[in-house]
């Protein structure tokens, strides 16, 4: 008598089900059009800058930007900054930013496990919501976050204690993915996990942020095997 014994093969159990993914740099291309959009309006009005300008301005938010761009000399209101970046980047966003290498096909596969998909960026919903939906990708995320929601940056160690809350799960559970290192640094100081991801616009800082994350990713199918 011949018996078949079916043996199932055990799906590899990821180590997180619940993530918090930036935006710009991390799930989008969009660093280039960000950094030219902020230089350019500097640029036109003769400010001086810090070379690790970026590196600064990225966590802000389109308000924290315009209120540190002032503090630099920049005359105009922060709302009139504000519309005037919106204005500058908003065709980009809408029609030609794209995902970055394997993220579509990286976060269907999370979705598929069960995981629990969220993002906080430091962009405005004008920017985001519209670039997400023509990738196709908006009604994977439970969350959809812009800094704007908490009236905080990512500079503020307590946005992310804040998402974690509305989230309903423990701190440490939640894997934060940013490819900027001041973002990632502030991230970590909350007690989330932190995963730097790469992207040239950061490129300089790489290792800085190797040193202060729990992981690094280079591509995001290397989060279906962490």
């Amino acid at each position: 008598m011949i018996v078949t014994v079916n043996i199932k093969k055990e799906k590899k159990r990821m180590k997180f089900d619940t993530y918090l993914f930036d935006f710009d740099g991390t799930l989008v291309d969009s660093m280039p059009t960000y950094i030219s959009v902020m230089l350019k309006i500097l640029e036109e009005n003769q400010i001086a800058y810090e070379k690790d300008i970026i590196k600064i301005i990225t966590p802000l938010g389109y308000k924290g930007t315009a209120k540190y761009f002032k503090e630099l000399g920049l005359s105009m209101e922060e709302d009139e900054l504000v519309a005037l970046m919106n204005r500058y980047a908003l065709e980009e966003y809408k029609y030609r930013i794209g995902a970055k290498h394997n993220v579509i096909e990286t976060l269907k596969k999370l979705k598929e496990s069960g995981a629990d998909l969220n993002v906080l960026t430091a962009s405005p919903h004008s920017m985001l919501d519209v670039c997400l939906k023509r990738l196709g990708i908006f009604d994977l995320f439970t969350n959809v976050w812009s800094c704007d929601d908490f009236n905080t940056t990512k500079a503020d160690v307590n946005i992310y204690k804040m998402s974690a809350e509305k989230i309903g799960k423990p701190i440490e559970k939640i894997l934060f993915l940013d490819d900027n290192y001041d973002a990632d640094k502030t991230a970590k100081q909350s007690g989330i996990k932190v995963c730097g991801v790469y992207d040239a616009s950061s490129e300089d800082y790489g290792n800085e942020i190797k040193k202060i994350a729990d992981y690094y990713i280079y591509d995001f199918d290397e989060l279906l095997t962490l």
